[in-house]
Formats: structure tokens, C-alpha cells, sequence
């Protein structure tokens, strides 16, 4: 829905840069765990995933009017990949690559899973729910327990664990959803 309120108005107006930036970033590292690991599944989504959120991040900076700070934070992003690259192929043995790259993903993929809680001050003092995307809630569920269930038929804890946040903040705002529903916002 961003990138086509980004076509539609050829505008940025209210749009996050960042969530398109952690998400492509997070898209790369699991990439390179399934490229690692073998795992066509893993490698097929997130290749998808990233070339879409790149996609996201060319549209966005071909809208935005300050294109220095996007084009920084980008440049950030790739200064990041390619340091992690250098890290995980030259720094880190062959045995415990797997290990050490599955531990960032996982910890990456909470950490995104969790930012979305920073808005439940926001949602149970305003009594509103509008700053929460009940089709973002409804696709996490989704995703997350996707990959939960695909890590756990894999036995990989670095696929299932961190996956697991993503399931109970998705039951969180729905809660929040079904306490604050929209017909009860007061206006502003």
C-alpha cells in the first residue's frame, strides 16, 4: 500500500523511509543464510523480498525531496552488507559461519518483530488503534507463523525462534484491535 500511495500521489508525505531499509537489510542477511545453508526456500523468499524493497527504496528516493538523507542511509545499509559480508567470509571459520549468521538474522528479525510495540503507549493512551496497520498485523501473523512452522520441520532454531515474537505482537495488536476498535475513535 506505500508504494502505490507512492505512485498515486508521486509523493512521500507521511511514508517511514526506515522500515524499508531494516527490511531490506534483514531480506540480505537471510538471503546469505540461505545461500550458506542451502536452502532454497530461504534464499528464493528473501531474494524476492529484497529485490521488492529495493524496488520500495528507488521509488521512495525517486520521490523524496531530501534525496542527501535517504541517499546517506543507504549508503549506510550497503556499508553495513558489505562489512557483514567481509566479517562472515574472511573473520569467521567455515564451521561456525552457519551459526554465527543465523544468530544476526535472528536477533535482526526480533528486534523487527518488537519494533512495532514502541506504538502501544501511543495506541492505549490515544484509545485509537489508527497508528497501527491492521493489513501489516494480519500479513506478520501470517509470515511469522509461516516460518515457524518451516523451522520447525526443519529443526533450525535460527529460522523458528526468532519468528515466534513476530506471532505474539501480531495477537497483541490484534487485541488492541479488538479493545480500541475504530467506530470508538474520538475524533481529534
Amino acid at each position: 500500500s506505500d508504494l502505490r500511495q507512492m505512485l498515486a500521489t508521486k509523493s512521500v508525505e507521511n511514508i517511514q523511509f526506515l522500515p524499508f531499509l531494516t527490511t531490506d537489510a534483514n531480506n540480505l542477511s537471510w538471503l546469505g543464510y540461505g545461500c550458506l545453508k542451502g536452502d532454497g526456500t530461504v534464499i528464493t523468499v528473501n531474494a524476492i523480498g529484497a529485490a521488492l524493497q529495493t524496488l520500495y527504496i528507488l521509488v521512495y528516493l525517486y520521490y523524496s525531496p531530501a534525496k542527501r538523507p535517504v541517499l546517506l542511509q543507504v549508503l549506510l545499509l550497503l556499508a553495513v552488507v558489505v562489512t557483514g559480508y567481509g566479517y562472515f567470509t574472511i573473520l569467521v571459520d567455515t564451521g561456525t559461519r552457519l551459526t554465527h549468521l543465523g544468530l544476526f538474522c535472528s536477533v535482526f528479525t526480533i528486534t523487527m518483530y518488537l519494533s512495532p510495540l514502541a506504538d502501544l503507549a501511543k495506541v492505549i493512551r490515544s484509545k485509537s488503534t489508527r497508528c497501527l496497520s491492521f493489513p501489516l498485523t494480519v500479513t506478520t501473523l501470517v509470515a511469522s507463523s509461516s516460518w515457524t512452522l518451516y523451522g520447525l520441520q526443519l529443526h533450525d532454531p535460527y529460522i523458528t525462534v526468532p519468528n515466534v515474537p513476530g506471532i505474539i505482537t501480531s495477537l497483541v495488536r490484534f487485541w488492541l484491535f479488538q479493545r480500541y476498535r475504530t467506530e470508538q475513535d474520538k475524533p481529534y
